[in-house]
């Protein structure tokens, strides 16, 4: 632990904490609705952002979050209007954007390869005071918004036309989820990258999913795996000498092979001893049907 007496160590533990936390809070309704891949798209929309921003000689990421926020916007109105599917809108958003974004970054006189690469897959221990203020304050807006509305938002995740029926805003649900998205993934630059942020809002949900039974209790456990992740990386990171954001990912890779490998392991052994109701069938992890009674009082009972 002798690396977290340098300040600079301390500014990446904070900010690889607070990314952790947020990250897999908002991942997890992204899985729920099968759009866990649309992280690495509005990543690659947000370097077409920094590009202009460097082009400018303005704030990268002031440019990057109004191009983020503005691409997922699009994506999210695109999908709902169903002119495209959700595959090829994301596709328009994965090659568009990395090509403009690299080519803009070209463009501009204060750039280099050394920026480019950051931006790409994070420079957590270069991370200012100011900085770490703006990821923790917006890192709380976004904790704050998918806790406060999970009832809602869980329920536009699960049954978009159910919560249509019941008033929801679906709409204005929908948009919130986009424009936070693009938020997370841009403070997000900073700590793991845009390149590697769709991993750390999906791979911790994934690993919970792994053990875990409804949606509340596997949203927490993502949550705390992502904090262990996101400690962990820093840790190794700062004692090999290793890129802190890849390594806060292999970390999180890691965490959910051997979880699944332990489960294999687990069912394997309970199928060989044969236990008391064995012949019962086995709900999945995060069935709809458990998350649905913790949420009864939103979709009603007769659901």
């Amino acid at each position: 632990m002798m690396i977290f007496q340098y300040e600079f160590m301390l500014r990446a533990l904070v900010g690889a904490l607070v990314i952790g936390l947020a990250a897999p809070a908002l991942g997890i309704y992204l899985v729920q609705r099968r759009m866990s891949l649309i992280g690495d798209g509005v990543g690659h929309v947000a370097l077409t952002g920094v590009g202009i921003g460097l082009l400018l000689n303005t704030s990268p990421v002031l440019t990057a979050v109004i191009v983020s926020a503005v691409g997922a916007v699009a994506i999210e109105l695109v999908r709902e209007r169903g002119r495209t599917s959700g595959d090829l809108a994301l596709a328009l958003l994965f090659y568009g954007g990395i090509a403009g974004g690299v080519m803009l970054v070209g463009l501009s006189s204060n750039s280099s390869n050394a920026t480019l690469m950051s931006y790409l897959f994070g420079a957590l221990t270069t991370t200012s005071p100011q900085d770490l203020v703006v990821i923790v304050v917006v890192a709380v807006v976004v904790l704050a918004a998918m806790l406060g509305l999970r009832p809602a938002l869980f329920a536009i995740s699960h049954d978009e036309e159910y919560a249509r029926v019941s008033g929801l805003p679906v709409r204005a649900l929908n948009l919130l989820l986009a424009a936070t998205t693009a938020v997370t993934v841009t403070i997000a630059m900073r700590t793991v990258g845009l390149l590697l942020i769709s991993a750390l809002m999906v791979i911790p949900v994934a690993t919970a999913q792994q053990f875990s039974r409804g949606f509340r209790s596997t949203m927490a456990a993502a949550m705390t795996l992502g904090l262990v992740a996101a400690a962990v990386g820093v840790w190794l990171a700062g004692t090999a000498n290793t890129a802190p954001g890849a390594t806060i990912v292999v970390v999180s890779i890691a965490g959910f092979l051997l979880v699944a490998l332990g489960g294999a392991g687990w069912r394997s052994l309970r199928r060989r001893t044969g236990p008391a109701g064995a012949g019962r069938p086995v709900e999945p992890a995060g069935a709809p049907e458990s998350v649905l009674e913790q949420t009864a009082p939103l979709v009603g009972p007769g659901r």
